[in-house]
């Protein structure tokens, strides 16, 4: 059956959420911990969106899934959500300038791939090129600059890269709710466990959050969460996986011009190695399968 096009403003503002709203919420993270405890910021981030993006489905009419198929979304939703931004939340807050957070999670597809072959799913000798050279890449991003001065921030970083890796393999492989209304459970369920955390962590507000704090949460809800999720729900039904997942080598580069531009922030001439290499190695293994498809199998008679 062959895939309809989509029409062509609805896949340009799709991939514009995907490209810059994704790629600037590194930026936009930055600010708001500035104002905000780590894990209540994203907490209230999802807690948020999840309840306008729910209440929205429900006035529609959706049903609510099964408990088997919301159980399963609400563990998809702490191991993406939870895990995954949360610790890249908590490591901008110990300094991590968002570029380099956001350069280290482009590693992501590499960690899939890997996963993808614990699954038994069938690997290319292209993509295990692109995750030698990802490696490659990280080792760079590791030995000096910002991530070699703060190595527990490259730890939370790369243990939330690995958790949203498994958790989008191991999700495409179970039974979820239909549409939006799996996002609305994961993120429901990231918003409450983060929080929990952060309660038991001893965070607390020293001070009322600035207008640039309740903005930059505002952002993250609707924009980073709510739209740019829709977005991408539209672009796997609409488009090739090369496209929908694009996103992964064009966020870095976004999240680094910003934060450079708007942040004050700097990398070293080896950082901007790394991310040349850990782009180039996400091309590699998210393109690989189609410039380079299996060779179909001939059978013999017997």
């Amino acid at each position: 059956m062959l895939r309809r096009p989509p029409a062509l403003l609805p896949l340009i503002a799709a991939l514009f959420a995907l490209y810059f709203i994704w790629g600037s919420t590194y930026f936009v993270i930055r600010l708001g911990v500035a104002s905000w405890p780590p894990m209540m910021m994203a907490g209230l981030r999802f807690l948020m969106a999840g309840a306008v993006l729910m209440a929205w489905l429900l006035l529609k009419g959706e049903r609510l899934p099964s408990w088997r198929a919301a159980g399963n979304a609400a563990l998809v939703g702490i191991l993406l959500l939870a895990i995954g931004n949360g610790a890249v939340t908590v490591a901008e807050h110990q300094d991590v300038p968002s570029g380099i957070a956001a350069v280290m999670v482009a590693t992501v597809p590499l960690f899939a791939m890997c996963f993808s072959r614990l699954f038994g799913i069938q690997t290319r000798w292209i993509e295990w090129v692109g995750i030698a050279t990802g490696l490659v890449g990280i080792i760079l991003l590791n030995s000096g600059g910002h991530l070699g001065g703060n190595p527990w921030g490259a730890i939370m970083i790369l243990v939330g890269s690995l958790s949203w890796a498994f958790g989008s393999v191991w999700g495409s492989r179970i039974t979820l709710p239909q549409g939006m209304m799996a996002g609305a459970i994961e993120m429901l369920t990231a918003g409450v466990v983060l929080l929990a955390a952060s309660s038991l962590a001893g965070e607390e507000l020293t001070a009322r959050p600035t207008l640039q704090g309740f903005l930059a949460l505002g952002y993250l809800s609707l924009f980073g969460s709510i739209i740019a999720i829709s977005a991408y729900m539209f672009l796997i039904r609409s488009v090739t996986p090369a496209i929908a997942t694009s996103y992964a080598y064009v966020n870095p580069v976004v999240a680094v011009l910003l934060g450079i531009s708007f942040g004050g922030e700097t990398m070293s001439a080896r950082e901007w190695l790394a991310l040349a290499v850990i782009v180039l190695a996400v091309i590699l293994v998210t393109l690989g399968k189609y410039l380079f498809p299996p060779r179909p199998r001939v059978e013999r008679c017997k």
